[in-house]
């Protein structure tokens, strides 16, 4: 989404961080460069103004501070305004103590609304609540059979209701919901092509009737500065409370998407990127702004990582995983792992730099389904014992997956290094356990017969407060 504006501003900080010493002239360029980038991304010119008036001001007035270089006070007070420009703090789902909770979803048609409703009581049931969709769009030709084949694929009920009242439909599935002891309800309106007053009418009359907690308005970030106008005219009908953004993942400048909180006042709650039903998730601003800037977002993907279960990892793979004895089935559980985490894609993009390394096409994503393509070409028993791989072996396995022993090479020292790596792993993370060692026989006989906690699949057993710990060294160390 914010990829041509991310080039463009890590393109203007490359040419700061060549400069020992910064004087004025230097930041009014860089401020002009910058005031450019986000015009051109489409961002509210309103929003820019303000943005390069106050992260100029601060580059003039603010202390260096001893760690940083000029040019790094420079990417500091930058991320900080953006942060501030998307939000500054994140912007929670607020759910009351009584039953069921009401969420009110509203906004243009095509905006992806029926979408993010399904997405949104996944996401919930997840959290161990348990949603009921209720389908309000009378007027789009199939609109409640697409909500109901999402609530069905996703596990959720879907309330349709008899007639063609909207109004009458939303207020029975909340009794529905009260008599089937569901404690969420989320009702998914009808939308126009554009506002109208039938719309806002009716989206009013809905609201009346169901007294919602909540009323998130579903945007599209591919729209552009329209957006801000489309959620101007909802604020004032119906006083919404938040925005989905859906779309994440499309190629447009983004811009609606860093003047919407800036303009409305309305925070960006969720954001919604791809078609799989886990692809919504909590908007954090600083997240953001450290993506479009090019440091990564390490956290959200150990996040990601540690909603994968580690109960799906036999107890016999996780023995050998605590003590790095692994072998090729075990290796490709771990890459299965990643898979389930996003893929290659999504870890590299993580990294700091990683959008650019992705863009520019210097990762393979095809790499993990050719490892698998080798490993299976291999017998049960060479999955097993790794170390009777000779030449021979290796030139079999390599007609058999349609590649060259270079490349069953390649995945055997992948497999090496990994299993080396968690060998040096293992001694540190049986620290963090509590010291426990060969000799340590602290809790002996307690929980025998137990699978070990692995904490974060295909991690080493790392678990997430580990690395959330390295992350804020990382963060530490660049400020």
């Amino acid at each position: 989404m914010f990829d041509s504006l991310s080039d463009r501003l890590q393109g203007i900080f490359s040419g700061l961080k060549s400069k020992g010493r910064l004087t004025e002239q230097d930041i009014d360029s860089a401020m002009r460069e910058i005031r450019m980038a986000l015009l051109e991304a489409d961002v509210n010119f309103k929003v820019v103004k303000s943005f390069i008036r106050s992260a100029k001001e601060r580059c003039l007035t603010a202390e260096v501070m001893d760690s940083l270089t000029p040019a790094q006070n420079v990417i500091k007070v930058v991320l900080d305004e953006l942060t501030r420009l998307l939000g500054e703090n994140d912007a929670k789902l607020t759910l009351s103590s009584r039953i069921p909770n009401v969420i009110m979803l509203v906004g243009l048609q095509g905006s992806g609304k029926t979408t993010a409703a399904a997405k949104l009581a996944y996401l919930l049931k997840g959290k161990g609540h348990s949603p009921l969709l209720v389908a309000c769009d009378v007027y789009r030709p199939a609109a409640a059979d697409q909500l109901q084949t999402l609530g069905d694929e996703m596990g959720v009920k879907v309330y349709r209701g008899d007639g063609q009242d909207p109004v009458k439909i939303a207020s029975e599935g909340v009794r529905f919901a009260i008599d089937n002891l569901r404690d969420v309800v989320i009702v998914d309106t009808a939308g126009r092509l554009h506002v109208d007053e039938d719309m806002m009418a009716e989206a009013e009359a809905i609201k009346e009737a169901v007294t919602p907690d909540e009323i998130l308005m579903v945007v599209d970030a591919m729209t552009g500065q329209d957006v801000v106008n489309v959620a101007q005219a909802f604020a004032e009908r119906v006083e919404f409370d938040g925005v989905i953004m859906s779309k994440m993942d499309g190629d447009a400048r983004g811009g609606g998407a860093l003047s919407l909180k800036q303009v409305t006042g309305k925070p960006i709650k969720f954001i919604s990127a791809g078609e799989k039903p886990d692809s919504l998730e909590e908007f954090h601003p600083d997240r953001m702004a450290k993506r479009i800037l090019g440091m990564g977002d390490v956290i959200s993907f150990i996040e990601t990582a540690s909603k994968i279960r580690a109960d799906e990892i036999e107890a016999e793979t996780a023995e050998r995983m605590q003590r790095a004895q692994l072998n090729l089935n075990d290796f490709l559980e771990m890459k299965k792992q990643v898979k389930k985490m996003g893929g290659v894609s999504k870890l590299i993009s993580a990294l700091p730099g990683g959008d650019k390394a992705m863009a520019s096409g210097q990762v393979d994503e095809s790499a993990l389904d050719r490892m698998e393509t080798i490993i299976f070409s291999m017998t049960k028993k060479e999955r097993e014992h790794p170390d009777i791989l000779n030449g021979s072996r290796r030139a079999r396995i390599a007609r058999g997956a349609g590649v060259t022993v270079q490349d069953v090479n390649q995945v055997m020292k992948q497999y090496n290094e990994t299993k080396k790596m968690m060998r040096k792993m293992m001694p540190a993370m049986e620290a963090m356990e509590g010291g426990r060692g060969k000799k340590g026989k602290k809790g002996k006989g307690k929980g025998k017969g137990r699978r070990p906690r692995l904490g974060i699949p295909g991690m080493g057993g790392m678990k997430m407060s580990d690395l959330k710990k390295l992350q804020s060294m990382i963060d530490a160390q660049d400020k």
